[in-house]
């Protein structure tokens, strides 16, 4: 290795061991599952969308949590033990995976749900609260169909380095999808909401007992926890 690969430190460089991914001992608890919405309107079709989800989340077997975005303060308005901020943060260290819907709004996903991912850090000492857990995207427009929120969704998913399912869920006209008890209605895109719920139990299923080990990085085995806590959460940014 020496030879061919004279910047790597072999103490630190490794083949991927099987037995890692797949441990002999299993979790039999419920997944975890935290949902998050970014509307607050009383009729919140996001919210709705994320009612639907939570129902058939527990059918398939999973533990739910909805955290209600009302009264959470707008990232560094406020300290970090804010009563708010302090649930949001144990919710997401609670979870094995989550469920993040948000509605369409000038192209993007809206300022509350932007706000609850940025009040969820990157790290917390050297323990990265969302790293390696799973994540499934949805969205609601009040037009035509769009995938701008779910895309921005995936990218956020990326950078707090979960493992985002390949499905996903875009809502169009979320206002003829809603019954007046606020059911969503049966049709392809409840259908689709099902395969993503599918989908999310599956790979949560799959991925918790490993997800340390899937996330496990080179470089930051050569980083000490002080270091790699000061390079991400980056306080003066």
């Amino acid at each position: 290795m020496s030879r061919e690969l004279p910047n790597i430190d072999p103490a630190l460089f490794a083949k991927a061991d099987p037995d890692l991914l797949l441990p002999a001992q299993r979790s039999t608890h419920a997944p975890r599952i935290l949902l998050l919405y970014g509307s607050v309107r009383e009729r919140s079709y996001s919210r709705l969308l994320t009612e639907e989800a939570a129902r058939l989340l527990r059918a398939l077997g999973a533990e739910t949590r909805i955290f209600d975005p009302r009264g959470l303060p707008l990232p560094d308005s406020e300290p970090d033990d804010h009563p708010k901020v302090v649930e949001l943060r144990e919710l997401a260290q609670w979870a094995e995976g989550m469920v993040w819907t948000s509605p369409e709004r000038h192209g993007a996903m809206t300022g509350i749900m932007k706000a609850q991912i940025d009040w969820i850090p990157l790290s917390v000492g050297s323990v990265r609260p969302t790293q390696g857990k799973t994540l499934a995207v949805m969205e609601v427009s009040g037009g035509s169909q769009s995938f701008n929120a779910v895309n921005q969704l995936r990218v956020l998913g990326r950078w707090m380095r979960m493992i985002t399912i390949p499905n996903q869920s875009s809502v169009a006209k979320a206002f003829l999808e809603f019954d007046e008890a606020g059911r969503m209605k049966p049709s392809p895109y409840y259908e689709r909401v099902v395969d993503v719920m599918e989908e999310l139990v599956k790979f949560t299923l799959l991925t918790r007992d490993c997800a340390s080990y899937l996330v496990d990085r080179y470089s930051e085995r050569r980083e000490s926890a002080e270091a790699l806590s000061k390079r991400v959460n980056l306080r003066s940014i």
